[in-house]
């Protein structure tokens, strides 16, 4: 692992997990950029992702 005093001296590389117009904005800096098209279960709500895991299993 590198050490933490060069950890920003290189280009950036970001992975980018949701929101694209995030990633397109670094892009169009020239940032090298990987985004994952991700939303949580369930849109988010902890109650129905528990019930649709109990129904998975």
């Amino acid at each position: 692992m590198s050490d933490k005093s060069t950890l920003l001296q290189g280009p950036l590389k970001v992975i980018n997990i949701g929101l694209e117009s995030f990633a397109r904005d670094l892009d169009a800096q020239g940032v090298q950029t990987l985004h994952v098209d991700w939303t949580p279960p369930a849109g988010g709500d902890a109650k129905l992702a528990a019930l649709l895991a109990k129904l998975g299993s």
